[in-house]
């Protein structure tokens, strides 16, 4: 494939899947976001227990989705994606880089791994996060 052909390819479902996320999420439209969603879909952010999911077993369904949006997403000034790599495989985009939230005055900077898989339809069925808690929290300085 020629660069220019390359160009002119579609983009990976679940990149645009991902980009729209990121967008949603940072741009507060919590409808769009929960629309980008198959209806079984699930979150995982951080994967495995946390004060988010004390179980580990992530954000199953609609209802979940949206509790964890207005937990998580709602409740920060801003939020910002930097991306550093994005790589797809099948029906999912891995996303390296960091997402720096600002909560009432403090900034903390979350590097990690982002996957999002996309069903046929190029919903979102799962967006799972892998950060560390203590590394971010290692980060957090006043802004």
């Amino acid at each position: 494939m020629t660069a220019e052909t390359e160009s002119a390819a579609p983009e990976h479902p679940a990149r645009v899947a991902a980009r729209a996320s990121q967008s949603a999420a940072s741009g507060r439209r919590k409808q769009e976001w929960l629309d980008l969603f198959a209806e079984d879909g699930w979150v995982e952010d951080p994967v495995g227990p946390s004060g988010f999911d004390p179980e580990g077993k992530g954000h199953h369904g609609r209802e979940a989705l949206s509790r964890f949006y207005d937990m998580t997403i709602a409740n920060t000034d801003s939020l910002e994606f930097f991306i550093t790599d994005s790589l797809v495989c099948g029906d999912e985009n891995v996303n390296i880089g960091t997402i720096r939230t600002v909560l009432a005055g403090s900034q903390v900077d979350a590097e990690g791994v982002f996957i999002y898989r996309v069903n046929a339809d190029g919903k979102l069925q799962s967006l799972r996060a892998f950060w560390e808690l203590e590394r971010a929290m290692k980060t957090i300085k006043q802004v």
